[in-house]
């Protein structure tokens, strides 16, 4: 039996979810050279993979790759680019991530902004962070705990803690 596509998105996402998420590159290898090719959830697991083993660059490459296929990114692709640009201390470049998801019109969701206030905090950008939590509740989107967390830390590292209790 042939391996298809949905078996090489299982083994990426196990290799994704597992202790070892570098190994879903030499999986996703494996899948082009046997002929077959990458959908929306290979890519979307693809690059959290690369984020979660710090390869922002790879990451970079697999979302290039996705749009050179003609495989259109969502929401979903985004966020694990912007994560694995936050990861790889590519602060700069999450922020153009984000810029590029809105230029294409794919909504932010919660996790897109929580990823981005983290963005902030860590590059000392408390304004900025302040608007991208804001821009969510205009949005109608909830904060969550990972959202409230960064925001606090955001106000930490910019030396105004008052700021996090208002």
């Amino acid at each position: 039996v042939q391996p298809d596509v949905i078996t090489y998105n299982a083994l990426i996402s196990a290799c994704e979810k597992g202790p070892q998420p570098e190994r879903a590159l030499d999986v996703f290898s494996n899948m082009q050279h046997a002929g077959l090719s990458p959908d929306l959830i290979t890519y979307n697991t693809l690059i959290s993979a690369c984020a979660k083993s710090n390869q922002p660059q790879k990451a970079m490459e697999a979302f290039e790759a996705m749009l050179w296929q003609g495989v259109v990114p969502d929401v979903f692709s985004y966020n694990a680019l912007i994560g694995a640009c936050d990861r790889g201390q590519m602060p700069e470049e999450a922020l153009k991530v984000f810029d590029v998801m809105r230029c294409r019109g794919v909504a932010p969701n919660m996790f897109t902004y929580s990823a981005l206030i983290s963005v902030c905090g860590k590059t000392n950008q408390h304004e900025k962070a302040f608007e991208f939590f804001q821009a969510m509740q205009r949005q109608g989107l909830q904060p969550n705990l990972i959202t409230y967390t960064a925001l606090i830390s955001a106000c930490g590292k910019s030396k105004q803690p008052d700021r996090a209790l208002a």
